[in-house]
């Protein structure tokens, strides 16, 4: 499982192209509907944000990045049969690195017809509280993640928004 975690880590090509509010990755094979406002975050923003240079391939915001959906292609799939011991794994693993993360809901879910361990939770960040939805599954033959992720003072704001977003993510 650490070999697994390792992997998940490495950033792969993942070309995103983006038409009006549908969001369209893997020359259109995956896409999902974002709010209006949202834009590419700037990468100096993304080096304040994700630091030691693991951001994700594509992410996108508010005008101030407080609120965004990030999503990439990473390390190897992970089996259907295998997905609860993997998202068992995962739980214990963002217990330990991420600083006063407090559990929502942890689960798995069939969802655009894939199964996909689903992690919604609060945590501190340096300068503020983090609302996290984040998506796992397996795709073409790599593990496919989305990350909503929000302040807790914009998680309000944006919550209907960032659901609407991850409802409507779909495979070709």
């Amino acid at each position: 499982m650490i070999r697994f975690l390792a992997v998940l880590s490495l950033l792969l090509t993942f070309v995103p192209i983006v038409d009006a509010k549908t969001i369209s990755l893997e020359d259109g094979a995956v896409t999902f509907e974002a709010p209006d406002e949202f834009d590419a975050v700037p990468d100096e923003i993304l080096a304040a944000k994700y630091p030691a240079s693991r951001a994700p391939r594509y992410v996108i915001g508010n005008e101030d990045a407080g609120t965004t959906i990030a999503c990439d292609l990473k390390g190897k799939a992970f089996p259907d049969e295998q997905i609860e011991e993997v998202r068992a794994y995962l739980t214990g693993t963002f217990e330990r690195v991420i600083p006063g993360a407090e559990w929502i809901d942890n689960k798995v879910i069939d969802h655009a017809g894939k199964k996909w361990i689903y992690f919604e939770l609060t945590s501190n960040a340096v300068d503020t509280d983090i609302h996290n939805i984040m998506l796992f599954t397996g795709y073409r033959g790599q593990t496919l993640m989305f990350n909503f992720n929000s302040t807790r003072q914009q998680f309000e704001r944006y919550e209907d928004e960032l659901r609407r977003s991850m409802a409507s993510i779909k495979f070709r």
